[in-house]
């Protein structure tokens, strides 16, 4: 059995990750496939052991394809171990990196019938030169407020790479429950 690694991307800092966890999994012993959530084929469910989500956040919002998904999938995702990590560059701060003290991560959770057993929350790539110029200039606007790098010319990876292969250990960790 292997484990669905899922993703929503908008730049692709949450499809790296995905795919950095299929490799550490794959260390581990696991295998995974790595799927665009927002192009989705049809999933045959019964070949998975577990399913990881991860999606990221632009102008305060995960990609509407992440709830429709959820909605529509609720309960393959409720009858497996199931995972979720969020993508941010508000998660560059060490006080917004956790599921808890994430407000998107926490408003996501809140919000949704789909519960997951385990939650992260990385920070993501600020990539200013591959921005269409609208939203390198409210990245920017966003960057300036919250003390983060303004100059268009960079691209900044903030995501602890270390982390990440730590929620790899944990995902291959989650096992059904002697109840299922």
């Amino acid at each position: 059995m292997k484990t669905l690694i899922l993703f929503s991307t908008r730049d692709g800092q949450t499809r790296e990750i995905a795919s950095y966890l299929a490799s550490e999994l794959k260390e581990l012993g696991l295998y995974a496939d790595v799927v665009n959530l927002n192009r989705t084929p049809d999933i045959a469910w019964e070949n998975y052991e577990r399913v990881v989500i991860g999606a990221s956040i632009r102008y305060g919002h995960y990609h509407p394809a992440l709830n429709d998904f959820v909605k529509k999938h609720l309960q393959q995702l409720n009858a497996r171990p199931s995972a979720f990590y969020s993508v941010n560059l508000v998660a560059r701060k060490p006080e917004k990196s956790s599921p808890q003290t994430n407000s998107y991560t926490r408003k996501f959770l809140l919000s949704s019938p789909w519960q997951p057993d385990h939650c992260a929350v990385f920070a993501g790539a600020l990539r200013y030169p591959h921005y269409r110029w609208y939203d390198r200039l409210m990245i920017q606007l966003i960057m300036k407020m919250t003390g983060g790098e303004t100059d268009s010319s960079k691209e900044v990876v903030y995501t602890d790479w270390q982390q990440v292969a730590v929620f790899a250990r944990e995902i291959a960790q989650l096992k059904r429950t002697l109840a299922d």
